[in-house]
């Protein structure tokens, strides 16, 4: 069934607005880039620093139970290194692909927005752009779709756990 949704996904491609929309979208989660220049962003402004707290505790836990544990235990192969059709968009990343790691920070990151009592006209564009980078990961051929969901599972996960952690340090 993956491989199917890889296929389908794949035949999208080819779309020069769509492939370098895509690239730029995956490019945003990179490192959880875009997260971590929003959380700066909140840690600069003493309204907002309490949310911009959340979200780095967040990310750090994402990090460690994704990047650092998960896919290390895991050690899914790439899609690209099993279904030799398949043409990845990107330079190959170098670690293992379960769960998304761009997909875990980008859920946990918005979900630390959204808990944290930021204001509700930020949260609804957060959890798009972490769906969108989430599916960008598809798109370019680097994941496959239970890497997405688990990686969007396991940054959910982490958000609450953030959130667990600074209501028992507060």
């Amino acid at each position: 069934m993956e491989e199917n949704i890889l296929l389908a996904i794949q035949q999208l491609t080819g779309l020069p607005w769509l492939d370098n929309f895509m690239i730029a979208v995956s490019w945003l989660g990179n490192n959880g880039l875009v997260w971590c220049v929003i959380a700066v962003f909140l840690l600069a402004r003493p309204k907002t620093r309490g949310s911009g707290l959340f979200c780095v505790l967040a990310l750090l836990l994402s990090l460690l139970l994704c990047n650092l544990l998960l896919k290390n235990w895991v050690a899914r192969l790439r899609p690209y290194e099993v279904l030799a059709w398949l043409q990845p968009l990107i330079a190959l990343p170098a670690d293992f692909s379960f769960p998304s790691g761009h997909a875990s920070s980008s859920f946990a990151a918005a979900t630390a927005l959204a808990l944290s009592g930021i204001n509700k006209k930020y949260t609804i564009p957060a959890f798009v752009l972490a769906v969108l980078i989430a599916l960008s990961r598809l798109y370019v051929g680097v994941h496959y779709p239970s890497d997405v969901l688990a990686g969007m599972l396991t940054g959910l996960t982490c958000g609450y756990l953030a959130m667990a952690i600074m209501r028992r340090f507060s």
